[in-house]
């Protein structure tokens, strides 16, 4: 399935008409008080488009002299503050800061990197380490290598670069070589050569890299290029080098299964689960939740409801399925 077979849709729309003004202050007006009405604060978050949240921001600013955010964070609390904060940010913003919370602290998010760096087209990574850098004052490549090492580290800077190819025309000269070399840097020799995987995976476009995962097919053993991949590497470069071929193979089907994982098992992965939700929600979480259903054979809301719980579930629900939230 690709982007120019398909019109993908969001959950989320624009209302109209809008008013900016009014919802400022129904929002405050929810906060005002011994208690807060949530279900206001969702029924207006997760019926609103990016562009209009972000006025109904400023707009809050500038009716009432304060920042909404610390509003939220003086009125709010947990993972529904989480989703309400990351509301209010633009797609930019909100990449950036899922970007440094992945590297900060004790630990490193690896596959929140992966996710937003192997999804985001090239002019969108461009944007991403334009602001990176403005905000923190370091180049997200240099961030990326203190946080991480050896041959995923290679692989994170080269996604970094934001060069994939985007030509569409598929050559097929072109797709045979490069199938042989994977082949050659893998299951042909001792030990993997992983720069050639490096290269092909991170460099070709979208519709080249899945012509040579359908010619490596012919070649390999394994009989396809993830398990392959699956039986070369290890680790964290694995997990994304994989992760960059589900991207390109299906992003929305790859998308289903970071909130699959992010749910199945005990526990959840919240900080998964609500960027893949908040960041697809108006481009193609339609998509997203019919490829859940057909892999997973249930629906994404009633993951999200088993999952999770009060508050926070019925804004997530509210985002992925478009219902208000009851009061």
């Amino acid at each position: 399935m690709s982007a120019t077979a398909t019109a993908f849709q969001g959950t989320v729309k624009p209302i109209s008409p809008f008013n900016a003004e009014q919802d400022a202050h129904a929002i405050r007006n929810a906060m005002k008080g011994a208690g807060t009405d949530e279900a206001v604060i969702s029924n207006v978050l997760a019926f609103r488009s990016v562009d209009q949240r972000v006025q109904i921001k400023q707009t809050f600013k500038t009716l009432f002299g304060k920042e909404l955010e610390s509003e939220f964070e003086g009125e709010l609390s947990g993972k529904y503050l989480q989703v309400a904060k990351a509301l209010l940010l633009t797609p930019l913003q909100y990449d950036v800061e899922e970007l440094q919370r992945a590297m900060k602290g004790g630990g490193t998010d690896e596959d929140a990197l992966v996710e937003i760096l192997c999804t985001r087209s090239n002019s969108e990574v461009a944007n991403i380490k334009a602001a990176y850098k403005l905000k923190y004052h370091r180049d997200l490549e240099e961030a990326l290598m203190s946080e991480t090492s050896g041959h995923f580290k290679r692989l994170l800077v080269s996604l970094s670069t934001g060069n994939r190819s985007e030509d569409p025309k598929v050559d097929p000269a072109k797709v045979k070589t490069d199938a042989q070399e994977l082949f050659d840097a893998g299951e042909k020799k001792l030990g993997t050569d992983e720069s050639v995987f490096n290269k092909v995976l991170c460099s070709r476009s979208v519709e080249h890299i899945r012509a040579v995962a359908a010619e490596y097919a012919k070649l390999s053993k394994f009989k396809s290029l993830e398990k392959a991949i699956d039986s070369e590497m290890s680790g964290d470069l694995k997990r994304g080098m994989i992760a960059v071929l589900h991207a390109v193979e299906n992003k929305q089907k790859y998308f289903a299964e970071r909130l699959h994982w992010s749910m199945k098992g005990l526990g959840t992965h919240d900080d998964t689960l609500i960027r893949v939700i908040v960041s697809r929600c108006e481009i193609d979480m339609v998509q997203i939740k019919q490829e859940f259903h057909k892999h997973f054979g249930k629906s994404l809301e009633s993951f999200v409801t088993g999952d999770t719980s009060g508050d926070y579930k019925n804004i997530l629900l509210a985002l992925v399925s478009g219902q208000k939230v009851a009061k």
